[in-house]
């Protein structure tokens, strides 16, 4: 076998091998051998088959297979001696001419292909014990309670009519009845009757609720809207409609009196029960938003600690996938560039870098995890599955058989699992020192967030 490096710029490489004919002869011909006492050939009796008339009926097939498998083990031998880390599947070429191929896949010619590859990097890994980390933490307050409370009270309010000719208010629920159509065309789904909408609730198509706002009972109103460019059916997508919207009822939110009545009705003994409740769930929140401010923090650190360049192909990979996303909800928004104030050129720079931190931090932590043979265990897996098909009621047995079907999903349950455990591994040996914070200052807005592995 011969090995020559045709390319080595940064973490691509490059090279042509060369495998002599009578070696992948020879290893046909153990096919071959190996394959006398499996076939049953007519006139023969079993193990007694020639090894030339096998060669004849089956050497094309036995040398492709040959082939195959020189190739995988060529490769293997080459990364493994060199101590390649491959980021990406390699890629072989092979002779494409025809006659080429009849030469070698007859045996007569030496098998010469080339392969490209890109490496993951060498990682030295910074000393954890150096790394200073600061944990937010906010108490709980009677207010935050109250607050709570008060939401879960809006939640469940009820709805009474509006004395006759009030007009319907942000915030009103509206009954109608609409016909749409496209073109002047009915469309399929476009009518309702009965229909409940609360104003501002943003559950229908974008600028449908905003236009009810001064509609009367009775009144009709022809309402206009485009479908988002992503919207569910591709016949409606992006098409500008017209709906004639007649309002039925018009109906005011009404106050709910927070005591232990309304407790009760939520299935708790007594307001004091509910307080209890609310106040459990919101320790639960804090510490949840402590988290994901320590993970940020620690984060940031790696990104800190470890300067290296990201394979290509990877970068290319995360872009293209957070790019997509960002053009599918701007395009589901209505908006452009210049309303988020900036530029198409500047915003993909920008999410360039942030693929580059992404593939980067992976790296990272996946060398830690590997170092310190960190693992993920079947049945956190298990239990993570499990906790998905609590999410969906009635639907447990459909969850649970999607994942058990479906490697690639559970390798989605897995990787957060394993990202979680290696970040904890590194907070046990970093001097992570605790803050108190407000409740404001706990849950502030950090443009960095976006930037999260």
């Amino acid at each position: 076998m011969q090995v020559t490096e045709t390319l080595s710029e940064g973490l691509k490489h490059e090279f042509k091998i060369s495998v002599p004919a009578s070696d992948l002869d020879a290893k046909a011909g153990a096919k071959l051998v190996d394959l006398k006492d499996k076939v049953r050939i007519n006139g023969f009796r079993p193990g007694k088959v020639p090894v030339t008339h096998l060669k004849k009926v089956y050497g094309r097939s036995v040398m492709a297979e040959t082939i195959d498998q020189t190739i995988r083990d060529t490769n293997t031998q080459l990364f493994s001696e060199r101590g390649f880390r491959l980021a990406t599947e390699p890629k072989i070429t092979m002779p494409t001419e025809q006659a080429e191929v009849e030469e070698l896949l007859n045996g007569k010619t030496d098998l010469t292909y080339t392969v490209a590859i890109e490496v993951v990097p060498s990682i030295a890994l910074a000393d954890f014990k150096t790394f200073q980390v600061e944990k937010p933490v906010a108490d709980v307050t009677d207010s935050d309670v109250d607050e709570a409370i008060k939401r879960i009270a809006d939640s469940n309010r009820g709805y009474a009519a509006k004395g006759e000719g009030e007009k319907a208010a942000s915030g009103d629920r509206v009954t109608i009845n609409f016909k749409g159509t496209i073109n002047g065309e009915a469309f399929e789904g476009g009518t309702g009757e009965g229909i409940q909408v609360v104003i501002g609730s943003n559950t229908f198509i974008p600028g449908f609720e905003e236009q009810l706002i001064g509609i009367g009972a009775n009144e009709t109103r022809t309402l206009k809207v485009s479908f988002p460019k992503n919207y569910m059916s591709e016949k409606l997508a992006g098409q500008p409609a017209e709906f004639e919207t007649t309002a039925t009822t018009i109906e005011a939110p009404q106050d709910v009196a927070i005591n232990d009545e309304f407790a009760k009705t939520l299935g708790l003994e007594s307001l004091d029960k509910l307080k209890e409740a609310a106040r459990e769930r919101l320790v639960a929140e804090f510490a949840t938003a402590t988290r994901q401010r320590v993970k940020r923090a620690l984060l940031d650190r790696l990104d800190e600690a470890h300067r290296f360049e990201a394979p290509p192909s990877l970068v290319d990979e995360e872009f293209n996938l957070m790019w997509n996303s960002v053009k599918a909800e701007m395009d589901s928004a209505g908006k452009t560039f210049a309303d988020e104030d900036t530029t198409e050129d500047k915003a993909k720079e920008e999410y360039r870098k942030i693929a580059d931190r992404r593939v980067r931090l992976g790296l990272v932590l996946s060398e830690i995890g590997e170092k310190n043979k960190i693992t993920v265990t079947d049945d956190e897996v298990g239990r993570a599955v499990i906790e998905r098909a609590r999410q969906m009621p009635g639907r447990e047995k459909e969850v649970w058989d999607y994942y058990r079907s479906n490697a690639q999903a559970l390798a989605q349950l897995r990787a957060p699992i394993y990202e979680d455990k290696v970040v904890d591994f590194i907070l046990e040996l970093a001097n992570v020192t605790e803050k108190k914070v407000s409740r404001e200052d706990l849950y502030k807005d950090d443009e960095a967030e976006k930037t999260a592995a």
